[in-house]
C-alpha cells in the first residue's frame, strides 16, 4: 500500500511538471530557430548574421543607409565564400584557412573603401583591437618558470 502511494505521489508530481518542462524546452515565439543548413553559431550565442553585423558596424561608425546596405552586401558574400571554403573537403585545413583569411582581409579592405575619412579612422582602431584580441587568445601560454628558491 506503501508503494502504492508513493507511486501516485511520483506520477501526481511528474503530471504537475511536465507542462513547465515542456514550456521550458519548446522556443518561445520571439525566439528564432535556425533553418536547416544554418551556418553554426558565432560569438555570444547569435548568428553570423550580416544584417546583425552590419546594424553592429553602423551604429559604431555611423554608416549612412547607403553604406549599410553595401557592408550588408559585402558581409553575405563573405559568409558564402566561408561556406564554400569550409565545406572544401579538398584542401588542407591550413589551405582552407588561409583562404578564409584572404576572404576576411578581401572583405575589410571592401568595407574600409566605403568609408569617409571619420570612419575609416574609427575602422582602422577597431580592426587593430581586433587583431590585438586575436593575438592575445592564440599564444602558447606562457612557459612554466622555474619553482622560486626562498633562500633566506
Amino acid at each position: 500500500m506503501l508503494k502504492n502511494w508513493i507511486l501516485t505521489l511520483t506520477l501526481a508530481g511528474l503530471a504537475y511538471a511536465a507542462p513547465a518542462v515542456i514550456a521550458q524546452d519548446a522556443p518561445s515565439s520571439d525566439q528564432q530557430t535556425a533553418p536547416a543548413g544554418a551556418p553554426p553559431e558565432h560569438g555570444r550565442g547569435g548568428r553570423f548574421d550580416p544584417d546583425r553585423r552590419a546594424d553592429m558596424l553602423t551604429k559604431k561608425l555611423n554608416l549612412s543607409a547607403d553604406q549599410k546596405t553595401k557592408v550588408a552586401d559585402i558581409f553575405k558574400s563573405e559568409q558564402e565564400q566561408m561556406q564554400k571554403i569550409h565545406a572544401d573537403a579538398s584542401a588542407s585545413q591550413q589551405d582552407r584557412r588561409a583562404k578564409m583569411m584572404d576572404t576576411h582581409k578581401a572583405s575589410d579592405d571592401q568595407i574600409r573603401a566605403l568609408l569617409n575619412p571619420d570612419q575609416q579612422k574609427k575602422w582602422d582602431e577597431m580592426q587593430a583591437q581586433r587583431d590585438q584580441w586575436v593575438k592575445g587568445r592564440h599564444q602558447p601560454p606562457p612557459t612554466a618558470a622555474a619553482p622560486a628558491t626562498d633562500q633566506k
